[in-house]
């Protein structure tokens, strides 16, 4: 009888378990429920009220105010292009002296975007990361320019590092110069707090299913009295901006992870660090390993780690075959032969920038399951090095920027 192997999800970046309360909350309107929200008669009111909570739940989630506006969309990629894209037709299309400035080391769906941009004559800047991997102010001070910045595009937490960026700061900059501010916060919610009440971005983008909700929907906030050309046209759905029918079920199941991501935040915090730092010390005891990103700059539940002589792509294979998943960064750009751009950004060398492999966790990841895959890695880096024509065993790490050995500077 062939052993089914026990599988361990350390891939909680790219995706997540939809919370089983939140499956069970969404059932009743796949059935029973179904009417469309935007019709007249019974079976389209009758699903307001939950929408409505629904709603409630994700502006309580960030503390959005009443006059702000959040709207549905399929995901964070949707809302980040609705973002560029938006203030491209609003602010640069028409006038060639104002400029987009994001980062070395933005998601492919914003760094995409903007290339797109830039083929239809947009000027786009992209800063340079610190010593920490991350867009400091004094960074943005010395590119920002309130004639010439039409918006600031910069992640609330990288993707692949878990490194968090300074947003207020970065914000406040943005509001100090008259400049619009955007950040996508699809690996900060759910990890760290997340308050528009206290950060002055104008432009938010999040989806639900990096918080234990469905995939296939997320949102996007916009400040009040902010301009944004809509990315869909069509009906007067979410007050013109964004049309489509409401996808009831998924917007409940959203609001709900919200609530229940953001109540969960002191578990991520001392439970799921403390289950990552495990890991990462099991890591970094392997010979010629390194952690991208001091583990406070970093999200609790995130490791980018790097080991020499073994090519990324085949130890995930190799992790695979012994039930670990795990991923060589961004999902969006899992199939990319090119090197780690955020490698590449943050000054590692080019030896190194095939060998990034990431570690994420969850609140559902458990203490044997992070011993077992502890384990496990090791004897792949044993397995793999020992056929490797590259690896000699001899040589330092190199490292880079945001780069270290032992998880400290």
């Amino acid at each position: 009888m062939k052993h089914e192997i026990e599988r361990i999800y350390l891939d909680n970046n790219a995706t997540t378990i939809v919370d089983p309360r939140v499956r069970e909350a969404m059932e009743p309107f796949f059935t029973r429920h179904y009417g469309n929200p935007n019709s007249l008669h019974g079976f389209g009111t009758e699903v307001h009220p939950a929408m409505r909570l629904a709603m409630d739940r994700i502006y309580s989630g960030i503390h959005a105010g009443d006059q702000d506006d959040i709207i549905v969309t399929s995901c964070a990629c949707e809302g980040n292009n609705h973002v560029l894209k938006g203030v491209y037709f609003d602010l640069v299309r028409d006038d060639p002296r104002k400029e987009i400035l994001t980062t070395q080391v933005e998601h492919p769906c914003v760094r995409n975007t903007c290339a797109f941009l830039e083929s239809l004559g947009a000027a786009v800047t992209y800063m340079p990361v610190n010593a920490d991997g991350i867009i400091d102010a004094d960074t943005l001070r010395r590119h920002i320019h309130p004639d010439r910045t039409a918006l600031v595009s910069v992640m609330w937490a990288n993707n692949e590092t878990g490194l968090i960026f300074p947003v207020r700061e970065l914000a406040e900059v943005c509001r100090e110069n008259g400049v619009l501010f955007h950040t996508d916060a699809v690996q900060a919610i759910g990890k760290v707090p997340v308050s528009v009440a206290d950060v002055p971005v104008d432009f938010l983008t999040f989806s639900a299913h990096k918080f234990h909700g469905p995939k296939g929907i997320g949102g996007l906030f916009i400040r009040k009295g902010r301009k944004l050309t809509p990315l869909i046209h069509g009906g007067e759905q979410m007050g013109g901006r964004r049309a489509g029918t409401i996808n009831v079920p998924y917007l409940v199941g959203m609001g709900l992870a919200m609530e229940m991501a953001v109540d969960q935040l002191p578990y991520e915090e001392n439970v799921v660090r403390r289950l990552r730092d495990r890991l990462e010390d099991a890591i970094l005891a392997i010979p010629d390993t390194l952690v991208v990103g001091r583990r406070e700059l970093r999200t609790p539940n995130t490791i980018l780690a790097s080991f020499r002589g073994i090519e990324g792509e085949a130890m995930i294979w190799d992790l695979n075959a012994g039930g670990v998943a795990a991923s060589t960064g961004s999902a969006c750009a899992s199939e990319s032969l090119e090197p780690n751009p955020t490698f590449v950004a943050m000054g590692i060398s080019n030896e190194l920038a095939h060998t990034g492999i990431r570690f994420s966790l969850s609140r559902f990841t458990t203490a044997e399951e992070i011993e077992r895959a502890a384990v496990l890695i090791r004897r792949s880096a044993e397995r793999l090095r020992a056929i490797s024509s590259s690896y000699e065993g001899k040589k330092p790490v190199t490292t880079g920027k945001g780069a270290n050995r032992n998880g400290q500077e």
